[in-house]
């Protein structure tokens, strides 16, 4: 989390408290809070558990007891969003929406569950290629005019998947990132060439994007540190052997929650 904060220049200290960030995944991570919650007090920020109500972690439709079957998979993924979440913004409540599976309809079910409950910002490490008909029926769940919606761009290079070529929410790439001495930052950063990009098929350009350079929605908007040769730690007991360093799109959603969290923009 310092290494982060200091990339970025962030200040987590004062901002982010009573703002909640939604992590949507699929799926149940039986030991979500514990691990989050490790790597929490490994990097010396405050608890967020259940019992101090900073975490909430809810099926897809907003109930606390009966969860989703455990996935290992989903687990790893879990892992990382909380643990970018926690990092960027260790002062946000964050509300853990697990879909029944990993359908875009059960996804999209989850996102709206989180604004339901009361999410600001809300966080998407997946994605699935575009087509017509799915660019169509995906984009209501995706539509919550006054929440930010963050969505991973894809970890196969050029081209775009859904539901980050949709136009109401922000794209997040992917980018290296190395601590460099004799650069004024302290950092060196470029693009990763894993991370998801270019023009979307069926998505009509956003108000926000100005470009020439596709005539329809280009991807993506904003990138952070996503290269697993440049990753970040992780803790994940539930199909990990606890620490790991993890990379992908995947980290930069969960990250980027948290930035506009602290940029007052949430």
């Amino acid at each position: 989390p310092n290494d982060l904060q200091h990339a970025y220049t962030l200040s987590s200290t004062m901002s982010g408290d009573g703002q909640t960030i939604g992590i949507i995944d699929a799926y149940n991570d039986p030991n979500a809070e514990h691990d989050m919650n490790m790597y929490r007090t490994t990097y010396h920020l405050s608890s967020c558990t259940t019992a101090n109500k900073c975490f909430t972690k809810v099926n897809q439709s907003g109930g606390t007891t009966r969860y989703p079957r455990s996935d290992q998979g989903w687990a790893g993924e879990i892992a990382l969003d909380l643990d970018m979440a926690s990092a960027i913004c260790p002062l946000c409540h964050i509300l853990l929406v697990e879909a029944n599976s990993s359908s875009f309809n059960a996804l999209g079910t989850s996102v709206n569950t989180a604004a339901r409950l009361g999410a600001t910002v809300i966080s998407n490490s997946y994605g699935g290629p575009e087509d017509a008909q799915s660019a169509q029926s995906l984009a209501h769940y995706y539509n919550h005019p006054g929440v930010i919606i963050t969505a991973s761009s894809g970890d196969s290079g050029y081209g775009v998947q859904l539901p980050a070529a949709l136009n109401t929410v922000i794209a997040v790439g992917g980018t290296s990132l190395t601590q460099d001495s004799t650069t004024i930052r302290g950092w060196r950063e470029s693009a990763w060439d894993g991370s998801g990009s270019g023009c979307s098929q069926y998505v009509s350009k956003p108000v926000w994007q100005q470009d020439s350079g596709c005539h329809n929605r280009a991807v993506a908007d904003v990138s952070a540190v996503a290269d697993p040769d440049t990753g970040v730690a992780v803790y994940n007991t539930y199909g990990g052997a606890g620490w790991g360093v993890h990379g992908g799109t995947s980290a930069s959603p969960p990250f980027f929650s948290g930035v506009f969290v602290l940029g007052g923009e949430a």
